[in-house]
């Protein structure tokens, strides 16, 4: 392995980059979101949110593959085989391309069936909600062709030019909903909406294609027999599809039978929550996309120490990140969502704050997840964890059918992602020897702490106050504050403490020297 020293800074590096493509994202984002609702109106959101969430679902496939193209290319680098890497490449996008003549069968099938006799749409917006479905159709079959390049990324860690893509995904995306709510266009706004959005990916992906193409040997077009190199990626990606399919029906059919059960204004509320927790997550998860190619190239070295420490630094600043920024928004939710969107849809705010507990607590064994997927070892464990997380289905439909609030979809998934952690912990102590002990007190028991502490004060403020912008200014300052300085002083070993304050130095250095050459 490369130094291990290098490795962090690269890690560190990396996140910075993708860090600051999310704080431009993220205000742009939020502004879109309210921009959206306000164009299109609660109904039809809900209806854009519920059909194509329900198109996503055939993700359920596509993300087992997409999982499996990105392992088995950040190994093939790992182990610096470059003809298995072109082999594996090819065998991915071979895949890919016959997953999407299946899926686009099922989504034309199965799908339209769905909508027109089970989802609960009203009859006169029937006729936009089909065209929605189309165009989120090739919105997601694009998508699943361009898995394989997007895994080449990941895989040589150009997390830069990610973030540069991003941007400008974004940027179009504002710039379609700006379009809609500033002008008089006499066209359906909903179709309007979904059409333009395809025109926005498309670019995207021609993008990914082109860089790719350009920089990276492997991605080239073409199709593959190689029989190991199928039965590898479909071994990896049958298995994984049991914990994808749990993930999907956890996430787009708890969608669904809210809509069944409420109708599309609560699919409203529930897509607004899931738009803020998406934002949250970014941050996290752009954390564990550096991470996670190193976590999977020291196990192709069989470097066991360097992926332990990996997966324990991993997990605790995965955890940190979200609590520093989820702490502000579960204290101050209702306000920020009247500034936000003005027009607040019922549940809404609860739902924001729940939404925001199940991701905190789905953190404690996500990279556990990452560790176990780098190993291969897939099938027991996919069983196991699948298993458990896809109850969220059954239990919400009975919860829901009997007349329960329709918050306790969110409570069912914050109790089950406790039994995920001990599922983890369990296969990743078996697969590289975690200690089990050892992450249960360094980062469990430690971060439960640091939040303990970094909620303590801001919560005394909030209870002072009166609602408004004094009061939200001031808990955020003190929570950030506070969860800053638990994080250094309780959350931190001294080697961590040092590693951040001299990321900190170098990268304040980095910019006043920068600031000083545009000057």
């Amino acid at each position: 392995m490369p130094d291990k020293l290098a490795n962090t800074q690269r890690i560190a590096k990396n996140t910075l980059l993708l860090y600051a493509r999310m704080l431009f994202n993220l205000v742009v984002s939020l502004y879109a979101s309210r921009l959206v609702l306000q164009a299109l109106g609660v109904e039809d959101y809900g209806i854009y949110n519920v059909v194509g969430g329900f198109v996503s679902m055939f993700s359920m496939i596509s993300g087992s593959l997409s999982s499996a193209s990105s392992r088995f290319l950040t190994f093939e680098l790992g182990r610096n085989d470059e003809s298995r890497l072109k082999q594996m490449f090819a065998t991915s996008f071979t895949i890919q391309i016959l997953l999407a003549v299946v899926i686009l069968i099922l989504c034309e099938s199965v799908g339209l069936w769905y909508m027109n006799n089970k989802m609960v749409i009203p009859p006169e917006r029937m006729y936009a909600a089909r065209w929605v479905f189309q165009f989120s159709m090739l919105t997601f079959l694009s998508s699943l062709l361009i898995v394989p390049f997007n895994a080449a990324i990941i895989a040589h860690e150009r997390m830069d030019f990610f973030a540069y893509v991003s941007i400008f995904e974004v940027l179009a995306k504002l710039a379609i909903v700006v379009f809609l709510a500033y002008s008089n266009v006499s066209a359906d706004r909903l179709i309007l909406y979904a059409a333009l959005l395809v025109v926005a990916k498309f670019s995207t992906q021609a993008i990914y294609y082109f860089y790719c193409r350009r920089h990276f040997p492997e991605c080239r077009l073409g199709i593959s027999t190689d029989k190991e190199s199928f039965k590898g990626l479909i071994g990896f990606a049958s298995w994984n599809f049991l914990g994808t399919t749990a993930s999907v029906l956890s996430d787009q059919g708890v969608n669904m039978i809210l809509n069944v059960t409420y109708g599309p204004v609560l699919n409203a509320a529930r897509g607004l929550s899931v738009t803020v927790s998406h934002i949250v997550n970014n941050f996290v998860n752009n954390f564990t996309m550096a991470l996670n190619p190193q976590i999977t190239k020291s196990y192709a070295a069989g470097d066991m120490d360097y992926m332990r420490f990996l997966v324990f630094r991993g997990a605790k600043f995965s955890l940190y990140i979200m609590m520093i920024l989820a702490l502000p928004i579960e204290l101050e939710t209702p306000f920020i969502l009247n500034i936000w969107l003005g027009t607040v849809p019922e549940h809404t705010v609860n739902f924001v704050r729940l939404v925001l507990i199940f991701s905190f607590s789905a953190i404690f064994s996500n990279i556990l997840g990452m560790a176990q997927l780098s190993t291969g070892k897939v099938r027991n464990y996919q069983i196991v964890n699948g298993l458990i997380v896809l109850l969220n289905f059954p239990l919400a439909y009975i919860m829901l059918k009997g007349g329960r609030a329709p918050e306790i979809v969110y409570i069912i998934g914050i109790v089950l992602t406790f039994g995920s952690l001990v599922a983890r912990l369990a296969f990743v102590h078996h697969s590289i020897g975690l200690p089990v002990k050892d992450y249960i007190k360094e980062v469990i028991l430690n971060v439960l702490l640091v939040l303990l502490i970094s909620i303590a004060l801001p919560l005394c403020v909030r209870l002072m106050m009166p609602e408004g912008w004094l009061r939200f200014l001031l808990v955020t300052a003190v929570c950030l504050a506070a969860s800053v300085l638990a994080v250094l002083f309780v959350g931190c070993n001294r080697e961590e403490r040092g590693f951040i304050l001299d990321s900190a130095r170098r990268f304040l250095s980095k910019f006043r020297k920068t600031k000083t050459e545009t000057a």
